[in-house]
């Protein structure tokens, strides 16, 4: 029998994909990143960015990044461990590890290399690795390819955890024993237990690491992200994991942790040493970025008040939102088919742009709206999307 083609084989899943109402598809934006969007000629409300404090398209980012083009060129030309570290690089590490108060920092190219280049140089056969069972896709992706024995507790349960690790201290496993957790929940918003999280690993001699890439710039002191916003220490968070291309609107990703733990990665984490360093102009926009970071508790202020207003009109509309107090405000549809209805009618009908989020992102029947809020949203843009929200729905649930 002559096998089938590419094409002829992948194109009935691509088609049963669109038909579950799963299918993903790109937009073309046109312009940069801002509150509003040109898209396809339209200007549209974005409410679906991760730029929560409205820097990536900061007149001050800019300047720095023509300047670092300008002294280093575009491309760094080869990895960080030939000769693609550049002082930028280097300067912004050290800038990085004084702000998250840890004695070293790494530059990754991205939060998904950084993940996968930690879990897979920590742990390995004959080690456990325990994750939320909603960690983001990285987190998972890292503990399964680490070769570790995965396993997932219930969502932001302590309880559960604790019930893993005990298990695992009655079978006498001599292995290392790594947790990991999202500290803001990418898809939910809600905040990881930390201090609780913190307690078990300390109590069954394991290690607590954190992705905090939805946390950093928005949350704790001068935006040090959740672990500050709990006051845990070094001791209780060994290793921290923080994304530059949301609150900080530039590119890449760094791990924050001890003069040990940072050698190791240089050593063992292949998805470091084997890839091409970041653009050492962007090290030198996200430079700025950082001053503009510790100095942003006006965005920080602007963007709480933002969030408490939306959940208050919410809240009067009876719109079933989700507990969040972060910037990531989901609405839980539960349809996929629904959710994407939504999506469209409010870019269609009302020029608002909303992702809608659909498995395997999220769990099975959880379809939502996932809106996000920047600092640069007005009050009256989120009384538009309260309307358009409560008029969409009305009319696809008729």
């Amino acid at each position: 029998m002559k096998p089938q083609s590419l094409d002829a084989t992948l194109s009935p899943a691509l088609q049963q994909r669109r038909e579950q109402s799963l299918y993903r598809q790109r937009c073309i934006v046109d312009g940069p990143q801002a509150v509003c969007l040109s898209l396809g000629g339209q200007s549209v409300i974005n409410f679906c960015s991760n730029d929560y404090l409205g820097l990536a398209n900061h007149p001050q980012l800019r300047a720095a990044l023509t300047r670092g083009a300008e002294q280093y060129g575009v491309g760094s030309g080869a990895s960080h461990l030939i000769n693609g570290h550049s002082h930028a690089h280097h300067a912004l590490e050290e800038e990085l590890a004084e702000f998250v108060g840890r004695p070293r920092a790494l530059l990754f190219s991205t939060g998904y290399m950084a993940n996968l280049g930690v879990i897979t140089s920590l742990v390995g056969k004959g080690d456990v690795i325990l994750e939320d069972r909603i960690n983001h896709a990285s987190l998972i992706d890292g503990g399964l390819l680490s070769g570790a024995r995965l396993q997932r507790y219930l969502h932001a349960d302590s309880a559960s955890l604790d019930t893993h690790l005990q298990k695992i201290a009655i079978k006498n496993s001599a292995g290392r024993r790594l947790i990991a957790t999202d500290g803001v929940f990418s898809m939910d918003g809600d905040l990881a237990p930390l201090p609780a999280l913190a307690g078990a690993a300390q109590q069954h001699d394991a290690w607590l690491m954190v992705d905090d890439a939805h946390g950093l710039g928005v949350i704790g002191r001068q935006g040090r992200g959740t672990v500050d916003h709990f006051g845990l220490a070094q001791s209780q968070v060994p290793v921290l994991m923080g994304t530059l291309g949301k609150a900080f609107g530039t590119f890449g990703a760094f791990v924050a942790g001890s003069e040990a733990l940072i050698e190791t990665l240089i050593q063992q984490a292949r998805s470091y040493i084997y890839t091409t360093a970041l653009p050492p102009a962007i090290a030198e926009a996200t430079r700025t970025s950082l001053e503009l970071v510790r100095t942003g508790d006006d965005r920080r202020e602007q963007l709480d008040a933002l969030i408490s207003q939306f959940r208050r009109g919410a809240e009067q509309l009876g719109l079933p939102l989700m507990a969040s107090s972060t910037p990531i405000q989901p609405l839980l549809i539960g349809d996929s088919a629904q959710a994407v209805a939504l999506s469209d009618a409010l870019l269609e009908q009302h020029q608002i742009m909303v992702s809608a989020i659909r498995p395997p992102t999220v769990p099975d029947g959880s379809a939502r709206l996932r809106i996000t809020l920047c600092a640069g949203h007005t009050p009256a843009q989120i009384e538009q999307l309260l309307s358009a929200l409560s008029a969409c729905l009305r009319k696809v649930s008729a």
